[in-house]
């Protein structure tokens, strides 16, 4: 089958595009054809996948553009539901076939996952959850202060927060709550039907509870929420000790009696340190990761010149753009897109370095022959990501062509170490919320009960931080995670590939160049073996107990002494 060129396709409307999965379906499948009938299918995929891709990126980099919102919800309704009816019948016909293609076979088990759980009536219901994760990206990307006589986003808050005047901070932190709890009942309706539609997809599918069906539906085949338990409890019994004793150190550092929240930053413990301007342009921003890159590993190095010179980076925050980072691909080119909010700190560069971790992967796959192997699971795919942060950061520093003095490197690094510790406990918050949410629908449903619950839980895990006096912006922490509202149960994920990124940086301690190659070989397997095969294949172990947790623990905290002493 020959397919179009995406220019072309991005313009067919589904009468034009049916007669292609038409083709495919009509055809007799056997050994001789397989693999020319899974190449045309594969291709097509790519065409949804691009087209799917950029009209939600554009929806993202400009939230105000009414014409790009428009082409995304027509594409939703009118196109992507067709294409993933038309996509299931052909992964029927392949299932049905009992034929096998070179290199399916981990694919094939999750095709009939897939298979088991579709259900052509929760098509219009995904359709509708997508337009409400977009009315919660527009919610957001309109929060803005007056400051000083200037409108800021609030991500442009969080950047003047970075000062060691704690007055400040706390007006700031002040402002900024005010003004996200201003759409508190905004928010809460969409959350009453973001529950209504899960329920509703979980029960089409025939399970009792949307937990049941989004496990599967995520296609976790190689752990279970058992395992996700275990990994809580190891996480309160090794993480949430160890994260005391940072916020206690913390104490010491400032001179404080408690820790209020806005005495932290996405769980940085950041103001007893100078302030790191880390940068003041995107081209400066760019030059320097990419050198980084280059010296880290001249192939990843590559890659990311690559995206540079294809303009396939959008890092700067600004009015009306989306939150948050990301990484998409375009499929049929097979390139990565980085999407962020920089404003110049040195978190950005954690950022960055974690999409770019996304990126090369989607570099690494491109070479596998189907789409339909690309995908190795986010579990694995949060190790790309959260390894490169971790092997990137010791190029910081000025002597190795970094972004600042020595010190300053000294201070990212101790305070991306305390971030990954103290995340575990936060991770812990947030998939211990989902598994309640889902597994007791009619709480969950309920925005005030859902406060109750995120409240108690902050104090389980989180019982360091102070929020008295200021009850109602904690228990409202739920809003302003937007996994829990675009990406039901996607979560845990980084928990487990932080585990497995710190065992690949203990690999590159030994040797780097070792550690580099099983890295990107691990990368280059997609989705093709099991995610305890993907770990295996990176040097690493998919692990949920506290033994492997604490070793990991034991290493950052030893880190962390080291670098205390070396600013001190």
């Amino acid at each position: 089958m020959k397919t179009p060129a995406f220019e072309k396709f991005s313009e067919m409307n589904w009468d034009e595009i049916e007669p292609l999965y038409q083709e495919l379906q009509g055809e007799e499948l056997g050994e001789a054809n397989l693999a020319e009938w899974m190449t045309g299918w594969s291709d097509l995929r790519k065409l949804v996948d691009e087209r799917y891709a950029r009209l939600s990126l554009a929806t993202e980099l400009d939230t105000t553009d009414e014409e790009a919102e428009k082409a995304y919800h027509a594409f939703l309704e009118d196109i992507y539901p067709a294409a993933q009816a038309a996509d299931q019948k052909l992964k029927e016909k392949l299932l049905d076939s009992k034929l096998v293609p070179v290199g399916m076979e981990v694919i094939l088990k999750k095709m009939r996952t897939e298979a088991d759980l579709f259900r052509e009536k929760n098509l219009p219901l995904m359709t509708d959850e997508s337009k409400l994760g977009t009315n919660y990206s527009k919610i957001l990307g309109a929060q803005t202060v007056e400051w000083q006589g200037e409108e800021l986003t609030l991500t442009q808050v969080k950047s003047a927060m970075l000062t060691a005047d704690r007055k400040l901070r706390k007006q700031l932190w002040e402002l900024t709550s005010e003004r996200q709890l201003a759409d508190r009942k905004a928010i809460n309706q969409l959350w009453v039907k973001f529950m209504d539609i899960r329920s509703q997809l979980a029960a089409n599918a025939g399970f009792d509870d949307y937990r049941s069906f989004r496990w599967l539906q995520r296609l976790r085949l190689d752990y279970s929420p058992e395992d996700s338990a275990q990994l809580l409890a190891a996480i309160k019994q090794v993480a949430v000790p160890a994260a005391t004793r940072v916020y206690e150190r913390y104490l010491k550092r400032l001179g404080i009696d408690s820790v209020r929240p806005w005495d932290l930053l996405n769980n940085q413990t950041t103001f007893h340190l100078p302030a790191i301007q880390a940068f003041k342009t995107e081209e400066e921003f760019i030059d320097r990761v990419g050198s980084i890159f280059d010296k880290l590993d001249p192939v990843l190095g590559g890659y990311f010149s690559t995206m540079r010179e294809k303009k396939l980076l959008d890092l700067m925050n600004r009015k009306g753009k989306g939150p948050g980072g990301f990484c998409t691909s375009f499929a049929t080119t097979g390139m990565p897109f980085i999407f962020m909010n920089a404003v110049g700190k040195s978190s950005d560069l954690r950022v960055l370095f974690h999409e770019s971790g996304h990126a090369f992967h989607v570099f690494e796959r491109i070479n596998l022959p189907y789409h339909h192997q690309w995908r190795p699971g986010l579990e694995f795919a949060e190790v790309a990501s959260t390894a490169m942060e971790l092997l990137a950061v010791p190029y910081l520093g000025e002597s190795r062509g970094g972004f600042m003095s020595e010190k300053e490197a000294a201070i990212t690094r101790l305070l991306n170490l305390e971030e990954k510790l103290l995340f575990w406990p936060y991770m812990a918050v947030v998939v211990a919320f989902q598994h309640w949410v889902y597994e007791n629908h009619p709480q969950g449903k309920d925005p005030a009960a859902c406060d109750r619950k995120w409240s108690e839980l902050i104090d389980e895990y989180m019982p360091a931080v102070d929020w008295s006096g200021f009850e109602e912006v904690k228990k409202t922490g739920w809003h302003r995670k937007l996994h829990i509202h675009q990406a039901p149960f996607y979560y845990i994920e980084y928990g487990l590939a932080s585990l497995g990124a710190f065992q690949i940086m203990v690999k590159a301690r030994q040797d780097q160049a070792q550690a580099l190659r099983d890295y990107r070989r691990a990368l280059a397997l997609g989705g093709t073996v099991s995610l305890p095969d993907l770990y295996q294949a990176a040097g690493a172990r998919l692990a949920f107990d506290a033994d492997t947790l604490k070793s990991v623990v034991d290493l950052i905290e030893n880190d962390l002494k080291e670098l205390e002493t070396s600013i001190a």
